[in-house]
């Protein structure tokens, strides 16, 4: 089930660079190299097919961007939050 605008917010305030922008949140991950952006998108695809649950990924060089959607939902659900938090942790 989809959560409302205020739930999101709410929600996101306990995860750091998180935004809501529109039906999605998202978040760019910097790191040192390309290397280890690849790296780290190779750990959220794992992550990732553990939970049937897919992110967008966009890696340029050092950078990645992560949004997450419910498609299905139209919109951002607890499962987008849960994914979120775990990756949070890699």
């Amino acid at each position: 089930m989809r959560l409302a605008k205020q739930a999101v917010i709410r929600e996101l305030k306990g995860l750091k660079g998180w935004t809501l922008d529109g039906k999605e949140i998202r978040k760019e991950f910097r790191f040192r190299e390309f290397a280890d952006s690849v790296e780290f998108a190779n750990k959220v695809f794992y992550l990732a097919e553990e939970k049937d649950h897919h992110p967008d990924i966009l890696i340029r060089y050092n950078k990645v961007m992560l949004t997450l959607s419910t498609h299905s939902e139209g919109g951002v659900t607890e499962k987008d939050i849960i994914l979120a938090r775990e990756i949070e942790r890699i």
